[in-house]
């Protein structure tokens, strides 16, 4: 049985054999990489999401070998290297953790949170929003913009009162429908959004993981309707409305009891 050690230096020696040898891997860049990796990431992300801890584990895997090959690629030019990275995480994680390698006290992970946000001002971040990545998906980011937000005070008290601003962003939205201007429209969905998300943070809700069951919710039930459609030699597309209501509505019941 191989240490942790012994399974890192081996993957790290791997790499450098592919990346001599292999046409493929010689071939790649950080360019090249980058798609691959957002989509090892969300492959990660939907065994999470099944509590797939075989899944997760291979998924990981694959994210454990992306570093070690962008790692690689920063040595060949002469960039950065493995070592570098590791002991960068490193020192970042005593320097942002002073409750355990220093003498500041905490009551609580909010605790930890506020002073996280409050180091990484004091490192030289311009704003509590940066470090936000501006590609994360649009819902992803509201999660993380009100969670930073939150670290100096700029948060609601209660959750009843996040739910009313739920009920004003909606009034809000159908006032805009009624004016018929598409920009103000998608303005106030947005908000109408955001505010939900929001709501969804107080409820301790991940609001993209909620989203996420309801689609893979919605594509169980879909496929099943189409099935049983099939099952009696229709399309859907032959179906009326009511008809595959009522059949969608079986199915729900069918998963409830």
């Amino acid at each position: 049985m191989q240490t942790t050690s012994e399974a890192f230096l081996k993957l790290i020696q791997i790499m450098d054999e592919l990346r001599e040898q292999c046409p493929w891997d010689r071939k790649q860049t950080i360019q090249t990489l980058r798609p691959m990796t957002i989509e090892e990431t969300f492959e990660l992300v939907d065994a999470i999401t099944e509590t797939d801890w075989k899944g997760i584990r291979e998924e990981l895997g694959d994210l454990l070998l992306h570093i070690v090959f962008y790692s690689k690629i920063g040595k060949e030019q002469g960039k950065f290297t493995l070592e570098e990275v590791i002991t960068g995480i490193n020192e970042k994680l005593v320097a942002r953790h002073p409750h355990i390698y220093g003498d500041v006290k905490v009551e609580n992970d909010e605790d930890v949170k506020r002073n996280w946000e409050k180091l990484k001002l004091k490192e030289g971040k311009k704003s509590v929003l940066s470090g936000v990545p501006k590609s994360l998906p649009a819902t992803v980011k509201s999660m993380r913009l009100q969670e930073k937000a939150k670290q100096v005070g700029f948060e609601w008290e209660a959750k009843e009162q996040v739910w009313q601003k739920v009920e004003e962003e909606s009034k809000e939205l159908q006032e805009a429908v009624a004016s018929g201007d598409r920009d103000k429209i998608e303005d106030e969905l947005g908000d109408l959004i955001f505010s939900l998300i929001n709501y969804a943070r107080f409820l301790h809700i991940d609001a993209e993981n909620a989203l996420e069951r309801t689609n893979k919710k919605f594509i169980s039930r879909f496929t099943e309707m189409e099935q049983k459609a099939l099952a009696t030699g229709r399309h859907l597309n032959d179906m009326t409305l009511d008809e595959m209501d009522a059949i969608w509505n079986a199915i729900k019941q069918q998963q409830y009891k």
